[in-house]
């Protein structure tokens, strides 16, 4: 079987790519501290390591403890915007310091290729939509700037040590297993979990901004397209979107209830993404439209 490591399988992108690799016939190995992660997501087919990558040394043990290794996932971050903005040095700690850690155990034990999961929150405010990838990034926030800097990092250790990378810039992911509790929750996840609660749904500023919603069972097969595809390698960027973006007033009136609106805060105004090269490259493109995925989580949280 081939080997496969994942960094934050326990978390919400991990708790659905991982069990797709294992019906997919690889063998794989978790890495997580469980900060925001959870061990029961982790099915028992996959072996478990409890490592923060900030750990080099247990990192590199947990590497070395795989064997040959056909591919590394990286999805390990503090993936909330708002907390890098009040927390600056811990988010950096954890999405600069960790990702340099996962990226040198990767090559320094021959990893065949590193999937990198980048941000769409790179591009920040753009002039044009779609969002295509020959833009200049403008990223808003501690966090964007960390992912996009992690794209650069790709591309340079696909050139100057030997690891093949692939970077996916991810739009606003949803689906099972979100956290509407975080410091900067995802609309969909927050709308689910205040309506369970019978409240409000908040939204910021007027609500006209748009945000390209994608499904996360598409973004985990968008991953294992990159892992396999002979297309990339070099630090390739690309974005994996759904192409339709519908407004945070949208978003509140497909989940239903009653709606506040609370201060607007500093975020890019529009996404919507270009995906015609992830079509190209990976032959992917997404399959669960915004309708269906909305119906799917309602069902899921009980409210339907």
């Amino acid at each position: 079987m081939k080997k496969v490591i994942v960094t934050g399988g326990a978390g919400f992108l991990g708790s659905t790519l991982v069990p797709a690799l294992i019906d997919a016939g690889y063998e794989v190995h978790v890495i997580d501290d469980l900060s925001a992660g959870k061990k029961e997501r982790i099915p028992s087919a996959a072996k478990f390591y409890e490592v923060d990558i900030r750990d080099e040394a247990k990192l590199n043990e947990a590497f070395a403890s795989v064997g040959e290794i056909y591919g590394v996932f990286h999805l390990a971050a503090l993936p909330r915007v708002q907390f890098s903005i009040d927390h600056p040095k811990e988010a950096h700690s954890v999405n600069i310091d960790g990702l340099l850690n996962v990226f040198n155990a990767a090559a320094k034990h021959k990893a065949r290729r590193l999937v990198y999961s980048a941000s769409s929150s790179a591009y920040g405010n753009q002039d044009v939509l779609p969002l295509h990838e020959g833009l200049v990034p403008s990223p808003m926030s501690p966090y964007a700037a960390h992912k996009y800097y992690g794209e650069i990092m790709a591309k340079n250790y696909a050139l100057h040590y030997g690891l093949p990378t692939v970077s996916l810039r991810y739009f606003n992911l949803f689906g099972p297993n979100y956290d509407p509790k975080g410091a900067y929750p995802q609309a969909i996840g927050l709308f689910l979990y205040l309506k369970s609660q019978g409240r409000p749904l908040t939204v910021t500023g007027d609500g006209l901004q748009t945000r390209d919603c994608v499904y996360v069972t598409d973004v985990a097969r968008a991953n294992i397209l990159a892992l396999e595809s002979e297309k990339v390698g070099n630090g390739e960027v690309m974005n994996i979107g759904s192409g339709v973006n519908p407004s945070i007033l949208d978003i509140a009136h497909e989940i239903g209830g009653e709606i506040v609106h609370i201060p607007a805060r500093i975020e890019p105004r529009n996404t919507k993404a270009d995906i015609s090269r992830a079509k190209e490259l990976i032959g992917w493109e997404p399959k669960v439209d915004f309708k269906e995925g909305i119906a799917i989580l309602k069902k899921f949280a009980g409210l339907e």
